[in-house]
């Protein structure tokens, strides 16, 4: 396992050291025009903004820049925004938008993890049943109905019916419940359409039916074998999901006028600003591969077959 997770972490850290390679070149192809708010840019003469950007260090050579931008990484600098907020630190901006986003993805989270799960498990052991029948339903009509369609249904009916705010209100929880609502249905229907094939395709297993044919009860099989193996394709998404919580839901934080990060990057590149999406990006991309990385630990603690094809385990 020593050997497994070794590898898996070389392979992560060269990972986001091209992503930060490749965002760094990227972002140097964009117009200069995001290194000045609207006002500079149209006040600004041609040598006052060259000086601008000499001042920045944007003309330096690419070498300079790199590794002026990577020491600025590991001091905590992650530099200011521009025009979207204005010389704001964008350490300070994350800091007062992360929270919300994080809070209530989290809820909706363990929200979907609790319902999904033994939803999925349930519909497993009652296959052609009228639980089946009914997880089934839910998971057709998650699937088939457009999202924003259902969100709207639930901001203006649940609203109505159960007598709740309709915007988000950090002081009062009770206007919490109508986002949890919306961000975690669709992942409810994802735990349990993929833990029921995932049960549903243990069952079938040699080694199950010798289990059973062995005389050996039905729950102890279950537990023992059916979902253990059947929850590692799930447990390998679990860190991707919890570390992507920070990103934000564009449409449900829009909605319910959640001061997040929903939409924070989309927002940054029509507002071309540029050291806010040099950030984003790299941030998002680093989460991804860390909770692949994550992800690969999850799932050699809970399958202790997992090792490098070929080595011997330390």
């Amino acid at each position: 396992m020593t050997r497994y997770l070794l590898s898996k972490l070389g392979q992560a850290i060269v990972t986001i050291v091209l992503v930060v390679l490749v965002v760094f070149a990227l972002l140097r192809f964009m117009p200069t025009a995001g290194y000045f708010s609207k006002e500079q840019y149209k006040e600004m003469s041609d040598a006052e903004k060259n000086a601008y950007l000499r001042n920045m260090g944007v003309l330096d050579p690419l070498p300079t820049q790199l590794y002026n931008f990577v020491s600025g990484l590991f001091k905590g600098d992650l530099g200011r925004s521009i025009t979207l907020y204005p010389n704001m630190p964008i350490s300070t901006v994350l800091g007062e938008k992360i929270p919300y986003s994080l809070l209530l993805n989290f809820i909706s989270w363990f929200v979907s993890a609790i319902i999904g799960i033994p939803l999925g498990m349930a519909m497993a052991g009652n296959k052609s049943g009228i639980v089946d029948g009914l997880g089934t339903l839910y998971v057709v009509i998650i699937r088939a109905v457009p999202s924003i369609i259902i969100h709207f249904f639930i901001q203006v009916f649940l609203s109505r019916w159960f007598d709740l705010p309709m915007l988000f209100y950090m002081d009062q929880p009770v206007s919490w419940i109508l986002p949890v609502v919306s961000m975690s249905i669709g992942s409810i229907a994802g735990y349990a359409t993929w833990l029921r094939r995932y049960v549903v395709d243990e069952e079938n297993k040699d080694y199950i039916k010798f289990a059973t044919v062995k005389g050996l009860p039905k729950r102890f099989i279950m537990w023992r074998h059916i979902f253990r193996n059947a929850i590692v394709p799930i447990a390998i998404n679990i860190p991707s999901d919890f570390l992507l919580m920070l990103s934000g839901s564009l449409v449900i934080e829009s909605m319910y006028a959640i001061p997040g990060t929903g939409g924070l990057l989309i927002k940054s590149i029509t507002a071309m600003d540029n050291p806010l999406v040099q950030i984003l990006v790299l941030l998002y991309g680093a989460l991804s591969v860390l909770g692949v990385f994550l992800g690969d630990i999850v799932v050699s603690f809970v399958d202790p077959r997992i090792k490098l094809v070929g080595g011997n385990d330390d």
